[in-house]
């Protein structure tokens, strides 16, 4: 009886586990609908739908370096970044309706300012300093705004690809394009700060 009660509950605790941290099936379908080198579709906060998505927190991934269906989508969140009709120096899987922690940044503090991915990442430290910079979104079409409260450095953690976890402190507008990004994990656009800074400005 104690046997049988112990599988019950590694049952359990796999499927759990199993139903946060994968892909649903419709996430699936859409991820596995093209080869890898096929952009996604881009949401716009212009479309309710995808403004519903765009505004909805995701959710921690399950980093298995030998599941096909990261490697895949992965490699498409990358394509549609470097897409001609969008060129961003970013992108977050909301942004293409995958409700899972995946961004992509352009390091322009590196050298040949390379493009890489992070899973799950997390801001842990913002510096008191901030920036002001110029901000568009791949998910706002025809716009760009100045903002004045990015901060100038911030301490992250993160897991890679090969399921290592890594902290990092990232600096000037590299620091930018990582606050911007991981904002969309938590539903927030540069908007919703450029509508504040304009309130505390009229207080």
């Amino acid at each position: 009886m104690k046997y049988l009660l112990h599988l019950v509950l590694i049952a359990l605790f796999t499927a759990s586990c199993n139903s946060t941290s994968s892909f649903s099936a419709k996430e699936t379908k859409r991820i596995m609908s093209a080869d890898s080198l096929t952009p996604m579709r881009v949401y716009k906060i212009t479309n309710p739908k995808d403004s519903l998505i765009l505004r909805t927190k995701s959710k921690t991934i399950y980093v298995n370096p030998n599941d096909p269906t990261i490697k895949h989508f992965v490699n498409r969140l990358y394509a549609t970044v470097r897409d001609s009709m969008s060129l961003g120096v970013g992108i977050a899987a909301p942004q293409v309706g995958i409700l899972k922690n995946i961004i992509w940044v352009q390091r322009f503090d590196k050298e040949n300012i390379p493009f890489e991915v992070y899973l799950n990442p997390k801001i842990t430290k913002y510096s008191k300093e901030t920036q002001t910079v110029k901000e568009g979104c791949l998910s706002i079409p025809n716009r760009s705004d100045v903002l004045n409260c990015r901060s100038n450095s911030i301490e992250i953690e993160y897991d890679t690809m090969e399921n290592e976890h890594k902290t990092e402190t990232i600096e000037a507008f590299t620091a930018v394009i990582f606050q911007h990004e991981i904002d969309h994990l938590n539903g927030i656009l540069y908007l919703d700060h450029l509508e504040k800074e304009m309130q505390e400005d009229t207080n």
